[in-house]
């Protein structure tokens, strides 16, 4: 029997390969004592949830393929204590994220959905007069994680001649602006981007104190991950007007968005969209068919990670 788990809905080119090699999909929901002996690759993605309890009743699993980079949903000490490989798709994903962080930055400053809605509501028509944004140009931008993507977030606010400070233990970058800690950057930042890796240990940094640090002049930016922010002081701090708005493509509980960040003008909200064109989905799903083709093929397998 060969089955695979999914714990996830399945990319189209990724279903179609894995059902070339023979292979039964299944879900958690049709998960047996039956089937789970037989189980040995589960697909993922960064929103899946692989839990120590989970694994616990797949006894001969041996890998993770991850359709993404981020995997905070993996128990990832029950992976390096069972030895289960933990495959990612590194790389092919930073531009486009950068390009969103760039147009939910532009868009929250220039009003691009509320000028939208003023057009189709008709009150351009009816002769009023949509009120003015804010110029992006110049102003200075606050990196929290100077890894791939934020650097590559760097390199396009560059562009628009933005000073850019930034906030990494680890990384260094001389072209920019390093300070000590995350609520001295957002002191420093007409703009804050959220590009850090999440990790437990990173869970609600963007708390109340950095907003408050952010200021009513500074704008929060999100294309990490939502578990970075604390959502419900994130929810004040619109509401209060502690800060001047927030853009944001991932949240803490997804598919659900805070009733507080939807309908205002100072908010944008996407679907958790950073990587979704049709040119990097194709990438990711090259990189996932090659690591199961690996695995199959008892090869080393491109992008496994080091646990």
């Amino acid at each position: 029997m060969k089955v695979l788990l999914t714990v996830v809905a399945l990319n189209a080119d990724v279903a179609q390969f894995i059902k070339d090699q023979g292979y039964e999909v299944i879900t958690q929901d049709e998960l047996t004592s039956e089937n789970a002996p037989y189980i040995e690759v589960i697909m993922s993605n960064g929103t899946g949830k692989i839990s120590k309890e989970l694994l616990d009743k797949l006894p001969n699993v041996k890998m993770i393929d991850n359709f993404g980079v981020g995997y905070d949903g993996v128990d990832v000490k029950e992976c390096a204590k069972r030895n289960i490989a933990l495959c990612t798709t590194p790389g092919v994903l930073t531009e486009d994220v950068a390009d969103l962080a760039m147009a939910l930055l532009l868009g929250l400053s220039r009003q691009v959905t509320m000028a939208h809605n003023f057009i189709h509501e008709g009150k351009w028509a009816h002769g009023l007069k949509f009120p003015l944004g804010s110029k992006v140009s110049g102003k200075k931008l606050g990196i929290l994680g100077l890894g791939r993507i934020g650097k590559a977030v760097a390199a396009r606010a560059s562009g628009f001649d933005m000073p850019i400070y930034y906030y990494d233990r680890f990384s260094q970058d001389e072209r920019y602006t390093k300070v000590d800690s995350l609520l001295d950057l957002a002191k420093a930042v007409d703009y804050l981007v959220v590009c850090a890796a999440a990790t437990e240990e990173n869970r609600n940094m963007v708390n109340a104190q950095v907003l408050e640090a952010l200021g009513s002049k500074g704008c929060l930016i999100n294309i990490a991950r939502g578990s970075l922010v604390d959502e419900e002081a994130l929810c004040q701090a619109i509401e209060k007007g502690v800060i001047k708005g927030a853009a944001l493509d991932v949240f803490a509980s997804e598919p659900h968005v805070p009733e507080a960040l939807l309908n205002r003008n100072n908010v944008i909200v996407t679907a958790h969209i950073a990587s979704g064109t049709v040119e990097t989905r194709k990438q990711m799903a090259d990189i996932v068919n090659a690591n199961f083709k690996a695995f199959l093929e008892g090869t080393p397998m491109p992008t496994k990670l080091k646990l």
